[in-house]
C-alpha cells in the first residue's frame, strides 16, 4: 500500500514511445489473456499498482547482477543516461497503453507449486520467452529422474569361427579342414612329359555305356587296428591318348563284427589290348566271389595262423578265376593272351586282436613295408632256374647206373603229336606272404605303376616315407596327393592300398 500523501496518477501521453519492461527472472504468477486496455488504467485515488505486460508483477535482477528493486521515474523525473540508451534501442509498439511507474517496494509474490510454470526469460528488456510443460509432482522419487533416451541396440563384433566348439554351445554348422602341406606335383631332376591333370576322355559306346571306366576310383575305411585308404589313377600316358584306365581296383567287406573279412583287390590288364579294362574288372569281380563264399573259413584260418591252409585254398581259388577268366576270353572269341590280367590281393581281419596280413597274388606289381621311416621291399621272390644246367649243380649225370653212356641231345626239336594237346604257355607263378604287424607300420601293394617308380626313384620312397610317418593316417584327398606324385620316364596307371597300424 502506497501512503495517501503520494497516490499515483496516471502521466500524460509521452512524445515518445516509452521502452519495455525489464525481463523477470524469478517465478511469477499465473499468466491469463490479455485484458482490455480500458480495464487495464487505474482509478483515481487507488493505491493499487496495474499489472505490467506479461502478468508479472515480481522483481527482476538488473543486468549487472543486482537483485535489489527500482520504480520508474516519477512524472516529471528524469531518468539515468543508461536507462535512456536501453529504452532507444528497445522501443515500445504504440499501439500498447503506457506503462506507469510503479512503487519502489513492492511485496514479493510467491508462485503457486503447481499452477504457476516457470517462465523462461530472454535478455534484457525482450519479452518472456512461452513457459516450458512441467509434470506434476510425483510422491515416487524415482520419478522425478531423467528418462533415458532409447538408443539402437550396438551389435557386438563377430567372433572368429571355432573349428571344434564346446559341446555345450552349438558352433558352426560347416567344420573347416585342418589345412595340410601341399604334396609335391613331381620328383626327381626333369618334370615329367605329360600334363598333370587329364587330357582327353576315352571314347563311349552309345549302347554300352557300362563299359566306361572313372578316371580316378578312392576308398578307404577303419577296422580294428587297421586304417585302410585305397586308390586307383589313371596314367599320364592314358590320360594324355584318351585310353580307358587298365587298372581295376576292388574293396569289399564280407561278415559282421569282430569275424568279417576285408578283400583289397587289384588287376591290370595286358599292355596295348583292346579289352585290357574289361579283363581287369572281371579278374576282381571273380576272386571278390571266391573269397565272399569262404570268408568264413579264411577268417578262421587267419586268426589261428594256419599259414599252410590259407596258402593252398588261397593258390586254388585264385586258379579258378583266372581260369573263368580264360573261359571268357574263348567264349568273345579272344586270345586269352590278351584277354588276361595280373592279380593281386590283401586280406585283413576285422578283430582287434588279429594283426596277421596275408597278401596273394599272379603277375608284377609290388609289396613293401614302412617300418621306423625305412621302406622295407617284402615282395614274395619265386626261385627260377636261368641258364644252362652246370656240371655239378643240376646237370644230369653222363651215364646210367648200369655203367651205359647216355646219348648226345643234338638239339633237334621233337615235333609235337597229333594226338596230344599243344602245351600252354608258361603261366605266372602264385605268390603268397603272410606277415605280422607291428604298432606303427605301414604295409603297401601297389600294380606296377607305382612299384616300378618306387624301386627306380630312390626320392619318391623317402618323400612317402616322411608323408606317411606321421602319427596319423592321411585322410582320402591326402592320399590321393601322396599317391600321384609323378617321376618322369613312369606314366602307367597306378593302384596302390596302404594299411595303417594303430
Amino acid at each position: 500500500m502506497f501512503p495517501a500523501s503520494r497516490t499515483p496518477s496516471v502521466p500524460p501521453p509521452p512524445t515518445a514511445p516509452p521502452a519495455w519492461p525489464k525481463a523477470e527472472a524469478s517465478s511469477a504468477t499465473e499468466a491469463g489473456p490479455p485484458a482490455d486496455p480500458a480495464s487495464q488504467a487505474p482509478a483515481a485515488g487507488s493505491a493499487s499498482h496495474p499489472p505490467e505486460p506479461g502478468g508479472s508483477t515480481s522483481h527482476s535482477p538488473e543486468p549487472g547482477g543486482s537483485t535489489s528493486a527500482s520504480a520508474p521515474p516519477e512524472p516529471g523525473g528524469s531518468a539515468s543516461p543508461a536507462a535512456e540508451s536501453q529504452d532507444a534501442a528497445y522501443p515500445t509498439p504504440t499501439a500498447w497503453p503506457p506503462v506507469p511507474g510503479r512503487p519502489a517496494a513492492s511485496p514479493p509474490v510467491t508462485p503457486h507449486p503447481v499452477t504457476s510454470p516457470p517462465v523462461t526469460s530472454g535478455p534484457a528488456g525482450q519479452p518472456p520467452l512461452p513457459p516450458l510443460p512441467t509434470e506434476p509432482p510425483s510422491a515416487d522419487p524415482r520419478a522425478a529422474a531423467p528418462r533415458p533416451v532409447p538408443t539402437r541396440p550396438v551389435d557386438p563384433p563377430p567372433s572368429p569361427p571355432t573349428t571344434n566348439p564346446p559341446p555345450d554351445q552349438d558352433g558352426p554348422r560347416i567344420e573347416r579342414p585342418t589345412p595340410a602341406p601341399r604334396p609335391r606335383g613331381h620328383v626327381g631332376t626333369r618334370p615329367p612329359t605329360y600334363d598333370a591333370e587329364p587330357t582327353a576322355l576315352p571314347a563311349a559306346d552309345p549302347d554300352d555305356l557300362d563299359d566306361l571306366v572313372a578316371d580316378t576310383v578312392l576308398d578307404g575305411a577303419r577296422y580294428g587296428a587297421c586304417t585302410l585308404r585305397a586308390v586307383s589313377v589313371r596314367g599320364d600316358s592314358a590320360r594324355y591318348r584318351g585310353e580307358p584306365r587298365r587298372d581295376s581296383l576292388l574293396t569289399a567287406r564280407f561278415g559282421t563284427g569282430e569275424h568279417a573279412l576285408l578283400l583289397v583287390a587289384m588287376a591290370t590288364g595286358a599292355r596295348a589290348a583292346p579289352g585290357a579294362h574289361r579283363a581287369a574288372a572281371e579278374a576282381c569281380h571273380w576272386i571278390g566271389r571266391a573269397v565272399g563264399r569262404s570268408h568264413a573259413r579264411l577268417a578262421e584260418d587267419i586268426r589261428d595262423g594256419r599259414r599252410g591252409d590259407l596258402k593252398s585254398g588261397l593258390h586254388r581259388l585264385t586258379d579258378r578265376s583266372l581260369g573263368k577268366l580264360r573261359a571268357s576270353a574263348h567264349e568273345q572269341g579272344v586270345d586269352p593272351e590278351e584277354y588276361a590280367a595280373g592279380l593281386r590281393c590283401l586280406l585283413l581281419s576285422a578283430d582287434p586282436g588279429c594283426r596277421t596280413r596275408v597278401f596273394f597274388g599272379v603277375g608284377p606289381g609290388g609289396l613293401f613295408r614302412l617300418r621306423e621311416g625305412e621302406w622295407q621291399d617284402i615282395e614274395p621272390q619265386v626261385t627260377e632256374t636261368k641258364g644252362e644246367p652246370v656240371l655239378g649243380y643240376g646237370s644230369p649225370p653222363s651215364e646210367t647206373p648200369e655203367g651205359d653212356r647216355l646219348t648226345m641231345d643234338l638239339g633237334i626239336p621233337t615235333p609235337p603229336s597229333p594226338y596230344e594237346p599243344a602245351p600252354e604257355p608258361p603261366r605266372e607263378p602264385f605268390r603268397f606272404r603272410t606277415s605280422v604287424a607291428r604298432p606303427g607300420d605301414t604295409l603297401l601293394m601297389c600294380s606296377g605303376g607305382l612299384a616300378e617308380p618306387l624301386r627306380g626313384e630312390p626320392e619318391l620312397g623317402e618323400y612317402l616315407a616322411e608323408r606317411w610317418s606321421r602319427p596319423e593316417p592321411p585322410g582320402l584327398a591326402e592320399f590321393l596327393a601322396d599317391s600321384q606324385v609323378r617321376v618322369k620316364g613312369y606314366a602307367d596307371d597306378r593302384t596302390a592300398a596302404a594299411v595303417w597300424e594303430a
